[in-house]
């Protein structure tokens, strides 16, 4: 497992339309949803259109999550080499575990977490398949997910925090002026993400993921004319790339990332 700890390998949706977002994820991101086929569990897997290879998965709010007053939102999963042991990390260093660590038969034993400064991701010690694990996706693959992004209430204690967990290495460092610095990390040889203090008007911290499509222009028509709204217009950034920000029609946020206009 040591090769995969610190690896986002999973990403899901809790939505309050399991219908309504499987179509509007359909018409954006060009996926198709099949039942997972787990006993007593409504779960959905996405995967890229006419491949069988499954890029997140979705399942409906419960009533007790509606609740507690948690919208739609897209989690990304980190593979660890043991969700007890990182759990109890995140706790001891001031995080909370909203759930589990629970098992899940024939996939692999989760968490979900919430850091020190309160933003929201899941551990799992995956069970890897007798033949390995499946070749992935050459990278910006339409479908797949792109970068992953961290709005905290300070952006170097956060780092910090992670780097002690995970193992991640920063990486390229980007001043933006007003809004500070962007802190680029990687796991080994991959450059997988970015942090940075939130800007004031973010109300808590959170975690972003961002979805590869083949052009930004074309993709925003698409979220509009799907129901979603577009909150962040097309901006370009380094790599170079272009990126948008959006919110799906049940509420969830989610991003774009496109290497053309």
């Amino acid at each position: 497992m040591h090769s995969m700890h610190g690896k986002f390998i999973w990403y899901e949706l809790m939505t309050s339309d399991t219908a309504g977002a499987a179509k509007f994820y359909g018409e954006v991101a060009g996926w198709t949803a099949k039942d997972s086929g787990m006993p007593d569990m409504d779960y959905t897997i996405l995967s890229i259109a006419g491949s069988e290879m499954g890029v997140a998965g979705m399942l409906a709010l419960t009533d007790e999550v509606k609740a507690r007053g948690v919208p739609s939102n897209w989690t990304g999963y980190v593979a660890v080499d043991n969700v007890d042991r990182v759990a109890d990390h995140f706790v001891s260093d001031g995080g909370k575990v909203m759930h589990g660590p629970i098992d899940i038969h024939g996939v692999g034993r989760f968490a979900v977490l919430a850091d020190p400064q309160g933003a929201v991701l899941a551990v799992m010690t995956p069970i890897i398949p007798a033949g390995g694990v499946p070749p992935e996706p050459a990278p910006d693959t339409p479908g797949t997910f792109g970068w992953r992004e961290l709005l905290a209430r300070n952006g170097a204690e956060a780092f910090d925090f992670y780097a002690g967990i995970f193992g991640w290495q920063k990486d390229t460092s980007v001043d933006m002026g007003p809004m500070g610095v962007y802190q680029l990390f990687r796991k080994d040889d991959q450059v997988i993400g970015g942090m940075m203090t939130k800007p004031a008007e973010v109300p808590l911290p959170c975690w972003g993921y961002y979805i590869n499509v083949d052009a930004i222009d074309a993709a925003v028509a698409r979220v509009t004319n799907a129901g979603g709204t577009v909150i962040q217009e097309p901006m370009e950034v380094p790599g170079p790339a272009w990126i948008i920000q959006a919110i799906d029609p049940q509420g969830a946020y989610f991003a774009l990332v496109a290497p053309k206009r």
